[in-house]
């Protein structure tokens, strides 16, 4: 039998779980979360929003298609480290260009398969998320890395992961959102739109390319003034990690710049938008990650199946003098997927309709963005009685 080098999974709570190493040889410590998809792994670990967490993958055999460049939806990397069953030790796909664990030591990915991923997504949905830490034995113990961890070594690293920074509370969009601005090129002239990178997605900016729209990226503390002095058509507000609550000066910006421009928000964006209002958001137990979850378009009658990465969600109710309404709700859990403000044309979405990976339901969103463009173009001017709640869903 082929011997393999030991590593462990040690959690905040005092649990451990034993298995072996897969990727880059090493340690790392971040939130542990799971996702149910049951493909596009290489675009969950190119993924911003996961900054600063360990992904559990549901699924249990991970990297059978390999990698390639042009399922990169960032330029590296931004999981703290990667959880399977099992990875592949093959591949088999003509657009590959390197193996998951190639990929993965190529960029330092640690990673750990071999352990009882079920038990861990059980433990994660009835107690909620936890800190963790994936130690490989052949990092500290390179003469001995197929022995075990003994029982004083795992303790180690359990304190390790109750010693680390919580995300909440932490501005985690200054180590992934853009230090420049930049242009996305298009082959065609449209509706310029500044989009606040607060961590976005590749696939989202060719989206928004591919119904019109000239994208222009800038970093998440750009100013107002800085972005009405783009002369946009438009302002996106991108999906990025962690606790939207202290990132005051984007609520400032949103706020500021709501009715001044037709506003699309998803993801951490849609929850900026409700802080910009005066609301509030809360952190959810486990969250919802994966391409699976059903939401109810209350404006149609209608059920999108959904992508979604995030771990916190908007309070409508806190939001003071109803200047949101709800458009979609959760149907797993009643919490809000969608809303749109009464007076203005500004929407937001708390899923991925960009999908990638992920069915493509939601798709319609990107299109009703541009008509919403469109319309405050050529109205009047008045950005008053041109809200989005009555265009969203026909």
């Amino acid at each position: 039998m082929l011997k393999k080098e030991r590593a462990i999974l040690a959690l905040e709570d005092g649990t451990v779980y034993r298995g072996y190493a897969y990727g880059h040889r090493g340690e790392t410590v971040g939130e542990v979360v799971f996702n149910t998809s049951m493909t596009g792994y290489q675009e969950i670990m190119t993924d911003p929003s996961y900054n600063g967490q360990i992904v559990t993958i549901t699924y249990p055999h991970v990297g059978n298609y390999g990698v390639a460049i042009y399922d990169m939806e960032s330029n590296k990397p931004y999981v703290r480290g990667f959880i399977s069953r099992e990875f592949s030790g093959t591949y088999s796909n003509y657009r590959a260009q390197q193996s998951l664990e190639a990929f993965m030591q190529q960029y330092g990915v640690v990673s750990i398969q071999g352990i009882d991923t079920r038990a861990l997504v059980r433990r994660l949905r009835s107690g909620g998320v936890v800190k963790g830490v994936i130690a490989h034995r052949s990092y500290t113990h390179p003469e001995d890395a197929y022995g075990e961890f003994t029982p004083a070594e795992e303790q180690v690293y359990v304190r390790r992961a109750q010693g680390h920074q919580d995300i909440d509370g932490f501005d985690m969009t200054r180590e992934v959102t853009t230090a420049l601005p930049y242009a996305f090129p298009t082959l065609r002239s449209g509706k310029r739109v500044v989009l606040m990178d607060f961590g976005i997605k590749h696939t989202i900016i060719e989206r928004l390319a591919e119904v019109g729209i000239e994208p222009i990226v800038v970093p998440a503390h750009t100013t107002p003034a800085q972005i009405m002095a783009l002369q946009p058509h438009g302002l996106f507000l991108s999906n990025g990690p962690g606790d939207p609550a202290p990132l005051e000066y984007a609520h400032k910006a949103a706020w500021e710049l709501m009715g001044l421009l037709p506003t699309f928000g998803i993801c951490l964006g849609h929850q900026i938008l409700g802080l910009a209002a005066g609301g509030k958001t809360f952190k959810m137990k486990f969250g919802h990650r994966g391409g699976n979850q059903p939401v109810k378009n209350l404006l149609t009658n209608t059920v999108e199946i959904t992508s979604q990465n995030h771990g916190y969600a908007v309070d409508l109710e806190s939001i003071p003098n109803d200047a949101f309404v709800a458009t979609h709700i959760n149907l797993n859990d009643g919490t809000l997927e969608g809303m749109a403000h009464t007076r203005y044309p500004v929407f937001s979405v708390q899923y991925h309709p960009e999908a990638s990976p992920g069915p493509h339901d939601s798709r319609y969103l990107f299109n009703r963005f541009i008509e919403e463009i469109d319309l405050f173009d050529g109205g009047s001017g008045t950005p008053v009685a041109k809200a989005s709640t009555g265009r969203l869903g026909v």
